[in-house]
């Protein structure tokens, strides 16, 4: 199964900044929206992400004047993408390869989706259980 499968069950609907917000934005974003993470996008590119660990390293770093700062100082860069035809599988040995919890999904240089490795872990267990569910089904039938 590839990344176009999540998408078609989670939508595809993005939330992002640019890397001219503050900081302080980008936290009150992801606290407001729950999320742990952002595309940080230049009109239609990806530039980077934003994310939890982010403000963990801004605020480390510079204090709580750093909230202050833009979002482009503090992002991750330059972002690590799939496409909406790599395999889950794939996509979930990169982020753990790379130790990443987020996805922008991309095509053609256009942003269409963004998951995360909660997403790709949830569809494997369901997978796993209606495969087995189904082996269930088939034993008892036999």
């Amino acid at each position: 199964m590839t990344i176009a499968t999540i998408l078609a069950t989670k939508g595809n609907e993005v939330v992002t900044l640019t890397a001219d917000h503050s900081v302080a934005d980008a936290v009150k974003l992801l606290a407001e929206r729950r999320i742990g993470a952002v595309p940080v996008m230049r009109g239609d590119q990806v530039v980077g992400i934003f994310s939890e660990r982010d403000v963990i390293h801004c605020v480390a770093s510079q204090g709580a004047a750093g909230l202050n700062g833009p979002v482009g100082e503090a992002m991750t860069a330059p972002a690590i993408t799939v496409t909406r035809d790599e395999a889950v599988l794939g996509a979930l040995t990169l982020m753990t390869q790379r130790r990443i919890r987020h996805l922008p999904v991309e095509e053609e240089g256009r942003l269409i989706g963004f998951v995360s490795i909660g997403d790709l872990v949830k569809y494997r267990i369901d997978k796993i259980e209606a495969d087995a569910e189904a082996m269930r089904n088939y034993i008892q039938t036999a």
